[in-house]
Formats: structure tokens, sequence, C-alpha cells
């Protein structure tokens, strides 16, 4: 039997994907920890997340890269459920630029929110996790970018691949204490901000083989998955959630 709810800490959950996770994990029973960076999406996350769910929702705003935030948001838990089973690092930042005039404060900028913001999670949930009988599950949000070139996205393809290597590596330092890491790639996906372009959803469907971009919803379903008891013997892969894109890889320009 189930000796507590689970505990869920999704940072970049204020919209998008990572709310839809949120609200996914809170159905299925777990409390559940929201990050956001921008205060107002965090207190709407835990709102909504609320009108479906039973569980207890806690909000916590700030920079999910530094490090300092990431111990207190660890420590959060800690203290106010008693354990931490679920942490999906998903807060991630994209600064487009060609190659040739990047800038360098953006490529270090993309380096600390997508690179260090999951390598430091990791390790402080981890050093957590490690200590309970169950150990837990880590999940890290990567991009189809990681897998094909795409234009103006060196360094956040670059980021993107470094944290599915990490997902790799932790195995041989996580197995031992039953925790379980993963990474999810998620394709072209409509959410509140692709909708602005309005050509999105038509050109994606188009060069798309399944006929269609993501909905939060697929891509909220496969991550649920990789959390789940059913997928604890599931570790240090990547799931490309595209609609088959990555497998023809046409370009979008």
């Amino acid at each position: 039997m189930k000796k507590h709810n689970k505990v869920a800490l999704i940072t970049g959950a204020g919209q998008g994907i990572g709310l839809e996770i949120a609200k996914i994990l809170a159905e299925k029973g777990h409390h559940v920890i929201i990050n956001d960076i921008e205060q107002s999406l965090t207190e709407d996350a835990v709102e909504e997340v609320l009108k479906t769910s039973n569980a207890k929702v806690v909000g916590l705003s700030g920079d999910s890269g530094n490090l300092e935030f990431i111990r207190e948001m660890v420590g959060f838990a800690q203290k106010e459920f008693g354990n931490l089973d679920v942490v999906i690092a998903n807060a991630g930042i994209t600064l487009y630029g060609d190659f040739w005039n990047y800038d360098a404060k953006d490529f270090f900028e993309v380096l600390r929110v997508n690179m260090g913001g999951t390598f430091f999670l990791a390790q402080a949930a981890a050093r957590v996790m490690k200590n309970q009988e169950d150990g837990g599950s880590l999940l890290f949000t990567s991009s189809v970018t990681a897998h094909q070139a795409h234009k103006n996205l060196a360094a956040y393809g670059m980021s993107k691949a470094a944290i599915e290597m990490l997902a790799k590596n932790l195995v041989i330092e996580l197995s031992d204490f039953k925790i379980n890491v993963n990474t999810i790639a998620p394709g072209a996906t409509l959410t509140k901000r692709t909708a602005m372009d309005k050509d999105y959803e038509k050109t994606w469907s188009r060069i798309t083989p399944m006929g269609k971009p993501a909905s939060v919803t697929d891509i909220a379903h496969a991550a649920a998955f990789l959390v789940s008891d059913e997928a604890r013997h599931i570790t240090g892969q990547n799931l490309v959630i595209d609609g088959g894109w990555t497998s023809i890889s046409p370009s979008p320009y």
C-alpha cells in the first residue's frame, strides 16, 4: 500500500507543458510544488491546478537557475511534506541568435538556466531521495533541438543535448539509491507562447508526419508516465515526443 502521497516539484510550471504536468500529477494524488520565475504565473497556476484536484498545491516563485533558490525549494519540500518523490527540471530559456554574432551574455545565461538549473536541482533533490526508502524519480526536459540542427538555436540545442548526457551519467550515481532519471524531448508543441505565431500550427502540421504539432497534454502524459511507479525500471533514457518529425526533419523555414 502507498505509504504517503507522493510529492512532486516542477520548475517552469507556471504555464505550458510544466503546468499540464502539474495538473496530471495532482489528479493522480501527488502533492505538487509549482515553480515559475514569474510570481503571477505561479499563483495563477496554483489556482488552476486546485480547480481539478484535491491535492495540496503550493507555489514557489523564483529563479530555478539560482543555486540558493534551488536549495530553498528542496528544503521547503522536506520541511512541508517530509519527502520528495518526483522532481521535474522543466524550466528553461530559449535565446535565439545566429552563431556568428551570438552574444556571450546570452550564451552563458542559457547555460546557467538550462544546464546549471537542471544539474544543481538534480543534485539537491538526489541528496534527499537517497535517504528515502523508495528513492525517487528525476525527469529533465530536453528538446528535439538536441537531436536535429535548428536555425539560430546552436546554444540552446547544445544545452539540451548536455542534459540528456547528464541523465545517462547519473544512472551510475543514482541507481544504487533507487533513483531513476530520464529526459523527454518535446518537438513542436502548441502553447500560449507558440500560438502567438499565427503560422506556427499550420507550418508544423504540414511538416510533422502525424499531421499536427503536439498539445501540452501529449507531452505531459509522457512525462507523468516516466515519473510513475510503472516506469521505475526505466532510467538513463530519452523519450522524443514529436509526432515523428525527427525521423525526417524537414525544416520549418
